[in-house]
């Protein structure tokens, strides 16, 4: 079945007011693990049902926020789902407290998860997560609906994309002052948006009883093995032992664009000759990937097979379609669903990788895993997915770059090395955000950029007057829509790392393994999974080192080729 022709059927609230508790009731009255299974099963398609239905109107809402239906069925989930909450901490209650718990055929991080939920959910919030809700979505309405002037022409976000790495640099100049004009004309609103949200979060923490939203925001992210002061000793293995290899990386960029020193600007233009560009538009892209994925293995030429033939994707930009680009899961159907914005530029190319990664991961979990919780894995696993896809596909990117492939590797895998850096920024940002949630908007802002020059400290901002005052992260849409949730690419960025040293190394296990993570979804922890698929952990000390030190290498061979 087509996308288009998946049904949806708005779920009354009252309808989930009279169901769910007479299926509670069904579960707590279970006598034995015989008697609790069955209802356990039926409460899951029963939440896997409420899932869909709300995550069908979202990704439509997405695709068109002037289409007035999916807008006001956005807004009723933004609404529902927090009331809703109060029946899955329930069930999640009855689950974690079972007597015979032991006996249950259920992983036990789906208990964690349960426990996670307990501590991180009251009644008492759900006020407060419907206006967080609404907020985030007022944030991604805002720049879905940009209207940017450039030489005559209205673009969005991410039509002006190519602009902004053309061969002319007085063109890279002009694009990038009319984003940032978007942005310093919105700069109240989004200050205040932004405001809202840091408030709203720290006063959820506080009634729960936690000291700020640090506490609560690891706790809906769902960190089991993992806390503060790890992340922080990453952060710092990050400073030392990548930055270095940044600056030099970006030196290089310089070089080979004829520049003595890049400017803001410049930042994405890494070639004389032009950046690789993709050898056709959507079909023809999604016929490449096609092609990759029915050579590469069979699982994954059977996942493709089905995204193409039911048309699980939207790809192109167009009016009124929010920015960005995702993956998520339709359990009613099996099957994921891809959003982007393909604008035609590399970054096209990524999506039929990175997300198809993700999406491949969920339709292998799917597959074997009927717990909604446990088919995709907490967010820093399930971005190894996506993100060592990017490397497996190497072999095939003449298929998608045609000369341009070489290019797309070096941009790749220097691109790979410069976000690291960029990932801890931003999370380093949000720590300091929400330790000091009464900060002013422009003490916020100067975090932002006296973290910048310690993470980018190459980077200025001539002429961009709000950018240099540190307000470049209004355009990370994860600050606003999804706290904390930015490390965790970083993380699985090292561990897809040692996926690509492995593929250098012609080690014949790594794409099984890989493919072996994809099929456990969310049954282990993030550390479990980094061992499953024979990888070191991003914080055992030296990790980052040695992984820098193989890249550094790599790439001083790629910079031996004349990319002109």
């Amino acid at each position: 079945m087509k996308f288009k022709d998946f049904k949806y059927e708005r779920i009354a609230y009252e309808d989930i007011e009279k169901e769910y508790p007479l299926l509670l009731e069904e579960l707590q009255n279970a006598k034995d693990e015989n008697e609790f299974m069955p209802v356990f099963k039926k409460i899951n398609e029963y939440r896997s049902h409420i899932h869909t239905m709300a995550t069908l109107a979202q990704v439509r809402h997405t695709i068109d926020t002037s289409d007035k239906l999916y807008d006001e069925e956005n807004e009723y989930w933004d609404n529902t789902m927090p009331r809703v909450q109060v029946f899955e901490t329930q069930f999640f209650k009855m689950c974690v407290q079972c007597p015979f718990r032991d006996k249950l055929d259920i992983p036990e991080v789906f208990f964690k998860l349960g426990e996670n939920t307990l501590k991180s959910f009251s009644p008492v919030i759900i006020e407060d997560l419907q206006e967080e809700n609404k907020l985030a979505s007022e944030y991604g309405k805002l720049k879905a609906g940009a209207q940017i002037e450039y030489d005559g022409q209205i673009y969005n976000l991410a039509s002006i994309g190519p602009l902004l790495v053309n061969n002319n640099r007085e063109t890279r100049k002009g694009a990038a002052l009319a984003v940032h004009k978007f942005y310093k004309d919105n700069e109240e609103k989004f200050d205040e948006i932004y405001d809202k949200l840091v408030h709203v979060r720290d006063r959820m923490a506080k009634k729960l009883g936690y000291k700020n939203f640090i506490d609560l925001a690891y706790l809906r992210m769902n960190r089991f093995d993992y806390d503060e002061k790890m992340v922080a000793n990453y952060r710092r293995q990050v400073l030392e032992d990548i930055v270095p290899i940044t600056t030099k990386i970006f030196n290089n960029q310089a070089k080979r664009i004829g520049l003595e020193k890049l400017e803001s600007y410049d930042r994405g233009y890494e070639f004389k000759s032009g950046n690789p560009k993709p050898v056709g538009e959507e079909k023809v892209l999604v016929d490449a990937a096609l092609k990759m994925y029915s050579e590469m293995s069979n699982e994954t030429a059977e996942y493709f097979k089905t995204m193409v033939e039911n048309e699980l994707f939207d790809l192109s930009t167009k009016p009124n379609k929010e920015m960005g680009g995702y993956c998520t899961e339709l359990f009613d159907f099996k099957v994921p669903f891809i959003f982007s914005n393909f604008n035609g530029e590399e970054g096209d190319v990524n999506v039929l990788t990175h997300e198809a990664g993700h999406g491949l991961q969920a339709y292998l979990s799917m597959k074997e895993i009927d717990i909604p919780d446990i088919t995709f894995p907490t967010y820093e696993t399930c971005e190894i997915h996506s993100m060592s896809m990017e490397f497996f596909a190497f072999p095939w990117l003449d298929n998608f770059f045609g000369k341009d492939s070489d290019k797309y590797k070096l941009l790749q895998l220097s691109g790979t090395l410069k976000f690291l850096p960029y990932g801890c920024l931003v999370d380093h940002f949000q720590h300091e955000v929400y330790k000091n949630p009464d900060m002013s908007p422009q003490e916020r802002k100067a975090t932002w950029r006296n973290l910048e020059k310690q993470y980018k400290p190459d980077v200025e901002y001539k002429e961009f007057d709000l950018f240099e005052r540190g307000g470049y992260f209004f355009q990370q849409n994860h600050i606003f829509q999804s706290p904390f949730y930015y490390i965790d690419y970083t993380l699985a960025q090292v561990c897809a790392l040692q996926f690509y040293k492995r593929m250098l190394d012609k080690d014949p296990k790594a794409f099984e393994d890989y493919l072996n993570i994809c099929r456990v979804g969310g049954k282990y922890s993030f550390l479990k999974v980094v061992e499953l698929a024979g990888l070191k952990s991003p914080f055992e000390d030296g990790c980052l080192k040695g992984v820098a030190e193989t890249m550094d290498k790599e790439l001083d061979k790629m910079n031996l080729k004349n990319y002109d």
